[in-house]
């Protein structure tokens, strides 16, 4: 990755999952509240098998296992037989404090490898049925925490990461789809520990998800090709328009 790309890259990580914690959601935001459940959806069952298969590299996503979201939750769309799993998060699984909260525009692909299948795909399943019985997000984060409490949720398991490669991606209203990426999830723990955000260091710490409730800190390292092998190096913004 050119030095251009990598300083866009540090100064929008502040922006892919909403603006910084300590800058608290409030009536003003864009989205205050849930949209109607329908504008959360993908009307075309294909078009969201592709998008989500388009996080990662054909060699992986060819032969995930594909979940799509339905009104009822997560369903498997296509089994899969390599132990990755492809799936379109929602805005949901931004920050809590994110004013971006509840966009219905928000459409990540990711591909999960088995260990983060194993240990984080579970905080999206759970947080979206969460969201799809009602709650609040006070609701939400005191279950998250209930459930980490009795050991219903898992901690990440070693060996997690997972690709957002995909160029079609929509991860909120300010940095449209990035940059492609992998991100590697370990329990909490510190910059230092990975030596990121360091001169000439190509990881970056995701500074919002510190702020829990899942016990997980997420280290991501920009990457130059988008998951078609298209390049990214030549467009030096922070943002990308698709």
């Amino acid at each position: 990755m050119n030095g251009r790309i990598f300083k866009a890259a540090t100064l929008a990580i502040w922006l892919l999952h909403g603006v910084h914690a300590t800058q608290a959601q409030d009536a003003s935001a864009p989205y205050p509240t849930m949209a109607p459940l329908n504008q959360y959806l993908m009307a075309d069952r294909d078009a969201e098998i592709t998008l989500a298969k388009s996080a990662a590299p054909p060699a992986i996503s060819n032969d995930a296992r594909v979940l799509v979201l339905t009104k009822s939750g997560y369903q498997t769309a296509i089994e899969g037989k390599n132990g990755f799993t492809c799936v379109v998060e929602r805005s949901w699984m931004s920050p809590f404090e994110s004013p971006q909260f509840w966009n219905p525009r928000m459409r990540g692909p990711i591909c999960y490898n088995p260990p983060a299948t194993r240990s984080i795909l579970p905080y999206t399943i759970n947080r979206t049925k969460l969201v799809l019985a009602g709650l609040s997000k006070t609701q939400m984060r005191q279950k998250i925490e209930a459930a980490l409490a009795g050991k219903q949720l898992p901690n990440p398991e070693s060996g997690a990461m997972s690709y957002m490669l995909s160029k079609d991606g929509y991860l909120n209203d300010s940095v449209k789809c990035w940059h492609p990426h992998l991100m590697f999830h370990i329990p909490t723990s510190s910059a230092a520990s990975w030596g990121a955000d360091l001169p000439g260091s190509p990881i970056l710490l995701d500074t919002e998800f510190p702020a829990g409730p899942e016990p997980e800190t997420i280290f991501m390292v920009p990457v130059d090709n988008w998951s078609d092998g298209t390049s990214d190096v030549a467009d030096s913004s922070a943002t990308h328009e698709h």
